[in-house]
């Protein structure tokens, strides 16, 4: 029997954004003069080609389309896209690869009174869940985030999403200056009794590089931290539950069977294509793990696309010890944890070779990491050190 070909996830990213929020360091650009939507929806189109077309050749595609199980519109904001060049896109990779049956494709949208009427139009290009930038449900915070909306805009966003799609997630940033717990669990309450299916979570913190990082330095606001903060991410998991939304992920709470495909797509280190300026991607050619890293610029990303096919900047084959790293790095954040053996095929390092033995022993010890039957995962207390955590645990 031949090896079992995984399914491929698709990551389109569109750079432009109306405005640049205070607290964003994502490679998000606003121009004011406008987009050249033609120019970039070809150049997508031609990069997705490119890359399709160098699995074809593959060993591991043998010439066959690849299972594709979603695709993921990002940015950015998707949702300024034409809902023609959504469609396009769509039925290009569709074309290019072999659709799974339940394909989950996701857009990104901002609940502006703009944005929100192209909504039908981009469920009609074949888009079957959305994923609202809401944030907060607080004037005053939304002011703070410097968002677009206001919080009846939100609400009329989250009510149109659930009448529009099938699937529906919302994102909410938590531990503003001067949150209380009781006016954050209010806030989400309402949000959950809107659209309940997925819930993304985002504790704010200071990005260099962005206005809220000039702004702390000089102590323009404070945020909660520690034990403060620490309350609100509990908080947020006891709201989520009385919904019926698990966590599922470090940051993520879904419904049973509403989980993010494409995201478990990285956190269980499938292959992924990434497509547009600064996209990065992961895909296993003939037994080697390639990262692949796009040109940040917009207008210079598209250059290369025209020149060259595709606006690559770097591409290097992962050592099995860098494959292992990544692997645990993504793992980790999810409930259900990481199977060793998982690890190491994917690696082809042995899974005691990616950790460090009394590291890991003194996480366990500690409470911070378990086993669960064959697979180790953290608990609630090791999530919140995480990222404290996996440097140290990691060869």
């Amino acid at each position: 029997m031949g090896r079992v070909i995984e399914p491929l996830a698709l990551y389109i990213h569109w750079p432009f954004c109306a405005s640049k929020c205070p607290y964003c360091d994502f490679n998000s650009h606003v121009r004011e003069a406008g987009v050249d939507h033609t120019r970039f929806a070809a150049a997508l189109r031609a990069e997705l080609a490119h890359e399709a077309a160098r699995l074809a050749l593959g060993a591991s595609g043998n010439g066959a389309r690849r299972p594709l199980a979603s695709i993921f519109f990002g940015g950015g904001t998707p949702s300024l896209m034409l809902p023609e060049t959504v469609a396009a896109l769509i039925a290009d990779a569709t074309a290019l690869f072999e659709p799974t049956p339940d394909i989950e494709i996701t857009l990104e949208a901002n609940p502006t009174s703009v944005e929100l009427g192209k909504l039908r139009a981009f469920r009609e290009a074949g888009v079957n869940r959305v994923s609202l930038g809401v944030q907060a449900l607080s004037e005053d915070a939304l002011r703070f985030l410097g968002r677009r909306h206001d919080s009846l805009e939100a609400i009329a966003a989250l009510e149109l999403a659930r009448k529009t799609f099938p699937r529906v997630s919302f994102d909410m940033i938590y531990a503003r200056p001067g949150q209380s717990e009781a006016a954050w669990r209010a806030e989400l309450r309402q949000a959950l009794a809107l659209a309940a299916d997925h819930l993304s979570l985002y504790q704010l913190t200071i990005e260099p590089g962005t206005r809220f990082a000039t702004e702390y330095a000089r102590g323009a606001f404070a945020l909660p931290e520690g034990d403060e903060a620490a309350r609100l991410y509990f908080a947020t998991a006891e709201e989520a539950a009385g919904f019926g939304l698990g966590p599922y992920e470090v940051s993520n709470y879904a419904q049973p069977g509403a989980e993010s495909r494409h995201n478990l797509a990285y956190w269980r280190y499938g292959d992924y294509l990434g497509i547009g300026p600064g996209a990065h991607q992961r895909l296993l050619l003939d037994g080697e793990m390639f990262a692949t890293r796009r040109h940040r610029g917009p207008e210079e990303w598209a250059a290369r696309v025209e020149r060259a096919g595709h606006g690559g900047t770097e591409e290097q084959a992962l050592t099995p010890q860098d494959r292992g790293r990544e692997a645990l790095l993504m793992g980790l954040r999810l409930d259900e944890g990481v199977d060793p053996e998982r690890i190491a095929a994917r690696s082809s390092l042995p899974f005691a070779e990616t950790v460090d033995a009394a590291m890991l022993a003194a996480c366990i010890d500690e409470g911070y990491l378990e086993w669960r039957g064959s697979r180790l995962r953290t608990t609630i207390e090791g999530r919140l050190r995480l990222d404290a955590m996996l440097p140290v645990l990691l060869r």
